[in-house]
């Protein structure tokens, strides 16, 4: 294995570097002004974002997590998300790679038809539009799939949709024109084969989305929603794929969608740690620098060693994903890996960096506060930590033992 940057991605890795210093980091003050005037309640794109979107396309740096347009590997994009992950509200988008238009673009390039393409993936590559994908439900444990109770009945030449779904990110922004919904269409097929996805524009009528969920008291600019379908009737060409293939979509869209939430999370915290050093080297507490204290050197260590193995296990995962393909065993257990390490890394670091900037780090002063309340979400979001660790020990105890292994623990007679 090799997880050195090539050639072309250090390329990418130097351009997008330098529109961070130049363009990102200079735009956030920018940013939260604009959504600090405009109140909690407004999800409106602040302008500095598309500015930043006709920089980056000018610069090439546009659609980089998709390998069929970019030209990327998973492990090349790897490096290239990390940065984005250092402004996490801005850079992905400002670069065409935010959740969830990123999973949901290789959802439809894997799975639309011609006409599905045309409509509505080529808009979201172009950044016109947004979208969201509506598949979690507030009445049941989502985190299996196989309790969803939406229902998608076939209805002649329509499907009509009924049930209710929350934490729908995206939703809430007015440049949000569709939906990939998951639902239940046979109730009486086996269980991996009962859920299909559609197409939902969010026009149509029955569609109500009722509100934005805070997290930790915050408002996402593009809100995580709760949304009703209420007799909500589309033509039965907007199905995804075919009636029953709702899981085989979720697996091929999660895997690479986890993924790329965890590269970020490694940029996030590297983040918080420079901010941390920073912090450190400035204050004076029992007559010398925090950055003499004993126990700060020593959470600066701790967050230096888990920054370096999460992106060790990442770089592995992706590396693996190049190999092996998104859908092998391999991957899949390495996805599960580094879902369940990176975002409790991130939490550790970012809360160590809080620790030491006092009352400041609590406030909105420091992007720190905020910064926690994404990565300890994301040890829900995209299935929580308790599904993937139980993936990775169902793989451990299902492991045929190596000759080693086996010498190793054979009792004694």
């Amino acid at each position: 294995m090799d997880f050195a940057m090539s050639a072309k991605a250090q390329d990418y890795h130097n351009r997008l570097t330098e529109f961070m210093v130049e363009h990102v980091f200079p735009a956030e003050a920018e940013y939260h002004r604009y959504r600090e005037e405009k109140g909690p309640k407004d999800h409106t794109v602040p302008p500095v974002v598309e500015e930043l979107k006709k920089i980056a396309k000018e610069r090439g740096l546009w659609n980089l997590f998709l390998p069929s347009i970019s030209g990327l590997s998973n492990l090349e994009y790897a490096h290239l998300a990390e940065l984005t992950g250092w402004s996490l509200e801005i850079a992905p988008e400002a670069t065409n790679c935010q959740a969830p238009d990123t999973g949901n673009m290789e959802t439809l390039h894997l799975f639309a038809n011609e006409e599905q393409r045309k409509q509505w993936l080529e808009p979201l590559l172009n950044g016109e539009i947004r979208s969201a994908f509506a598949m979690t439900e507030p009445a049941v444990a989502s985190s299996d799939a196989r309790n969803i109770e939406t229902t998608m009945y076939r209805d002649g030449d329509d499907y009509v949709i009924n049930g209710r779904k929350w934490w729908i990110t995206g939703a809430a922004d007015p440049r949000c024109k569709i939906l990939i919904v998951m639902g239940r269409t046979n109730p009486e097929a086996s269980a991996h084969r009962q859920q299909s996805m559609i197409l939902v524009p969010t026009d149509t009528p029955g569609v109500d989305i009722q509100r934005s969920l805070p997290v930790f008291g915050w408002q996402d600019q593009h809100g995580h929603c709760e949304i009703v379908f209420d007799n909500v009737r589309v033509p039965a060409e907007n199905l995804l794929h075919e009636e029953g293939a709702g899981f085989e979509i979720a697996q091929a869209r999660l895997g690479p969608g986890r993924i790329h939430h965890c590269m970020r999370a490694i940029g996030a915290a590297e983040r918080a740690l420079a901010l941390m050093i920073d912090r450190v080297q400035t204050r004076v507490a029992f007559g010398k620098p925090l950055a003499e204290q004993g126990m700060v050197q020593e959470a600066i260590a701790k967050s230096r060693n888990e920054l370096e193995q999460a992106r060790l296990l990442c770089h592995k995962a992706a590396w693996t994903i190049d190999q092996l393909g998104n859908r092998a065993k391999e991957s899949q257990v390495l996805v599960a890996q580094i879902k369940s390490v990176a975002p409790q890394m991130a939490c550790n670091v970012i809360d160590r960096a809080i620790q030491v900037h006092g009352g400041a780090g609590v406030c909105d002063d420091f992007p720190l506060a905020r910064m926690y309340g994404w990565h300890r979400a994301m040890r829900l979001f995209d299935g929580p930590d308790e599904v993937h660790l139980r993936t990775i020990a169902r793989a451990e105890l299902g492991k045929e033992k190596s000759p080693l292994a086996a010498a190793a623990v054979k009792r004694q007679s």
